[in-house]
């Protein structure tokens, strides 16, 4: 039997991995600062940062790491339930190690340049990502972590079509996201590696720890809960 589809493109076994990875964000990188606004923060900066400029131009990249994450995960629900799963537990146990990293190493950014002039588009965008995004929980980056999952997954996704173009513009993307947190000064060259070694870490976890099996757990819950408010 056919798979129900929430739209023509996105099998519902898709949408609860999403929504749980939405969430688990918003909960990773803001919800630690509860504990952690008051602690001690470490500068993980290297002699490698200082050579690095500062180029607002590079917010355009930043920003759009957005869009590559919304297109990955799409392709990734996409896929066979199975392997759906398996891929998005990988990126929660990346995002525990982050809020692990968050909580026992709290980070700081000594080199961003605030108050700087805004002359042009690029660098009133800069100003605009600053004030929403406090100098903290950066290492690891979740901007580098998200951008290499979605490139790593997309050479594990069967159902891609045009699979080299895909696989290309994940790489290039992931990259160009890698250099645009260094460029505009929200991260130092420490949070790039570590964003990709939780990455890394998270996915074989999965593998090992049949991780994917948290997913069907919660359906089973929530279908319980359901049935137990339709019968009140």
């Amino acid at each position: 039997m056919e798979e129900k589809h929430l739209l023509r493109f996105l099998p519902l076994y898709g949408v609860l991995p999403i929504v749980c990875s939405v969430l688990f964000n918003l909960l990773v990188y803001s919800g630690n600062r509860v504990f952690t606004s008051g602690w001690k923060h470490y500068d993980l900066s290297l002699p490698i940062d200082d050579l690095i400029p500062f180029e607002s131009w590079a917010i355009v990249f930043y920003i759009g790491a957005y869009l590559l994450w919304v297109v990955g995960f799409l392709f990734i629900a996409r896929e066979e339930k199975a392997l759906c799963y398996e891929l998005f537990s990988g990126e929660l146990l990346g995002k525990v190690l982050c809020l692990l990293f968050f909580l026992f190493l709290p980070t700081y950014m000594a080199t961003r340049p605030d108050g700087f002039e805004a002359h042009s588009l690029f660098d009133r965008l800069t100003e605009l990502v600053y004030a929403l995004d406090p100098p903290d929980n950066l290492f690891p980056s979740i901007h580098c972590m998200e951008s290499w999952l979605v490139l790593r997954a997309s050479f594990r996704c069967r159902k891609l079509r045009h699979p080299v173009f895909w696989r290309v513009t994940f790489l290039l993307g992931a990259f160009a996201v890698f250099l645009s947190t260094l460029l505009v000064k929200q991260h130092v060259f420490l949070d790039v590696l570590g964003g990709v070694a939780v990455t890394e870490a998270g996915m074989f976890l999965a593998r090992v720890l049949n991780a994917g099996r948290i997913y069907p757990a919660l359906e089973r819950l929530f279908r319980r809960n359901r049935s137990a408010s339709r019968r009140r």
